[in-house]
């Protein structure tokens, strides 16, 4: 039997539709137990490579006869022979294109809602990161916010929108994945608006984003409020479009919410993040729907694949948003925190503008789930 190259858009729709897949990864155990391609219908099986270099005979009744087998490794080369292998033994299979490292960047475009007088909000989702960016698009102008590092998604994304990238936004100075929004800026003229209390130690010109600032886009009016957050960085900023949406950062999650420890001032920065989610947010209309920079887990999207939910939800939901106890709040975001992200100082690095990591460096410094938050 012949094998196929399955892309990642095709697993991405997999896992946002709920469509069973069975997967045979072929990573080290340590790195499949890391970080996986997950979904409600998604079936592992994980056997290193080194395991199967004599055959992939023993494995055979743990694998499904009748469906096709998906093989992964990390960049592709080991899983096109083991789907081989398993061709041979008469099994349909495919490999992933690329492997874990185009899982990393592949991003799934999805509309989050009108804006007024024909606008349109637009979620972009980093599914294999857990990263979430936003593009405003308004009488052929857009706004991006948080854009990873493949601009070429949002630059097409744009131009088949008929819209120019006006204004691009980092709501912080971001720790877990390399921000494309400079880049973006520079190939487009748009402006760069960045926080200036996170851009101590940047070496490029940006606009000072600041808690009030309000930009427009489009003839229309479509409003872009600044909101001062901070709590997970000094410098947070969140975003209030158009009266219905709260583009959080990494502030406010679906189901958790930002940890403080990045920079190395969790005891000083918990202060913050408390007044930011239990009194700044507080004050805001319930009706907001929330807009993270962030996923952890698959659970928190919609059936359409987006993560997104109102203010007012959260505040009943999220345990994060439900600790009476400040001393209970802070040793849940001081002790209880997952791993670093994978090379953060680096990234932070070049986020500032101080290194230029070559592009294969760039994907092997964001190699690895999103662990910007507490739950």
């Amino acid at each position: 039997m012949t094998i196929r190259a399955m892309q990642a858009a095709e697993a991405a729709e997999k896992a946002i539709r709920k469509e069973r897949l069975f997967i045979l990864d072929v990573r080290n155990e340590s790195d499949f137990a890391n970080w996986k391609i997950e979904g409600e219908s998604i079936q592992h099986l994980n056997v290193p490579y080194f395991d199967l270099i004599d055959g992939v005979e023993e494995i055979l009744e743990q694998l499904p006869e009748n469906e096709e087998i998906l093989v992964v490794c990390a960049k592709e080369g080991s899983s096109v022979m083991v789907a081989e292998m398993l061709s041979e033994q008469g099994r349909n299979v495919a490999y992933l294109h690329g492997g874990m490292k185009a899982w990393s960047e592949h991003l799934v475009p999805l509309k989050v809602g009108d804006l007024k007088d024909g606008g349109e909000l637009y979620q972009f989702v980093r599914i294999g990161k857990g990263c979430l960016s936003y593009m405003a698009i308004s009488d052929g102008e857009a706004a991006l916010f948080d854009a990873a590092r493949m601009t070429a998604v949002y630059t097409e994304f744009a131009s088949s929108k008929n819209a120019a990238i006006k204004h691009v936004f980092d709501t912080h100075l971001h720790a877990d994945h390399i921000s494309g929004g400079r880049v973006i800026a520079e190939q487009t003229g748009a402006t760069y608006w960045l926080p200036p209390k996170d851009a101590g130690e940047v070496v490029f010109d940006y606009v000072a984003l600041v808690g009030g600032v309000r930009v427009k886009i489009g003839s229309t009016n479509i409003d872009i409020e600044a909101l001062y957050s901070p709590g997970h960085t000094i410098g947070s900023t969140s975003f209030i479009i158009d009266d219905q949406y709260l583009l959080t950062g990494d502030i406010l999650f679906i189901d958790s919410i930002g940890r403080p420890d990045l920079a190395g001032l969790a005891e000083d920065w918990v202060v913050d993040l408390r007044e930011t989610l239990y009194a700044r947010y507080r004050e805001l209309s319930e009706e907001l729907i929330v807009l993270p920079a962030h996923f952890m887990v698959m659970d928190e999207l919609n059936e359409d694949g987006t993560a997104a939910m109102k203010l007012g939800e959260l505040f009943k939901h999220n345990h994060g948003l439900n600790i009476a106890d400040e001393e209970s709040f802070r040793a849940m975001v001081t002790t209880n925190l997952p791993p670093q992200p994978n090379a953060y100082v680096e990234i932070r690095q070049t986020n500032m503008g101080r290194i230029t990591p070559t592009d294969e460096q760039q994907r092997e410094m964001e190699i690895g789930p999103n662990r910007c938050a507490v739950r």
